[in-house]
Formats: C-alpha cells, structure tokens, sequence
C-alpha cells in the first residue's frame, strides 16, 4: 500500500466520519478493542476498493485480462470484507449476551 492510498483513506476517514457505533456494543472494557479492530479493518477495505477500482479500468484498457482479474478480485474481497467488519458488531452484541445468560 501507498502512502498515497493511507493518505486517502485518512482523508476518506476524517471527511466522512467513519468509525465504530459504540453505542451498540455492551461491555464497557470491550469498546478501545472493538473500536480499533472495527476502524482498521474499514479502512483497509475501504482503501483496498481504492486501489483495486483504479487499476480495474487501467488494466482492462491496456488489455492486461491478468490484472484486470486480480483487480477486479480485490474488489469483491474488500466489499465482502466491509460486510463482515459491520456484521461482525452484531456477532459481538451476540455473544455479549450470551456470556451474560451463562
């Protein structure tokens, strides 16, 4: 990864507003953890989609089918790794509660 591409999603970051609901996990010692794994996590996806969504058009132009495969791979793996960062919130609520039912 670039610095460019940590400078945009730092950008994308403090422009946007990203970050953990911290008011939807219970467990007060649990927030800095969910919190930082939940923003490294979105960040890294988001500035994945970035990278791979500017060469997917580069690569498909100049006939390159080998990174235009790997790019358009990367899309779909930061996508799905977006969805899993935001269900996981949801997972942890979980088995917050069940810990407690115990």
């Amino acid at each position: 990864m670039t610095s460019s591409t940590i400078s945009l999603a730092v950008t994308a970051l403090l422009i946007f507003g990203v970050g953990p609901d911290f008011g939807a996990v219970t467990g007060s010692r649990l927030y800095p953890i969910i919190g930082a794994v939940l923003t490294i996590a979105l960040v890294l996806a988001v500035a994945m989609f970035v990278v791979c969504a500017f060469v997917w058009p580069i690569a498909s132009a100049s006939g390159n089918w080998q990174a235009t495969s790997k790019a358009r791979t990367g899309v779909l793996i930061s996508v799905a790794g977006a969805v899993l960062a935001g269900s996981s919130l949801a997972w942890t609520n979980w088995l917050i509660d069940l810990g407690h039912t115990l």
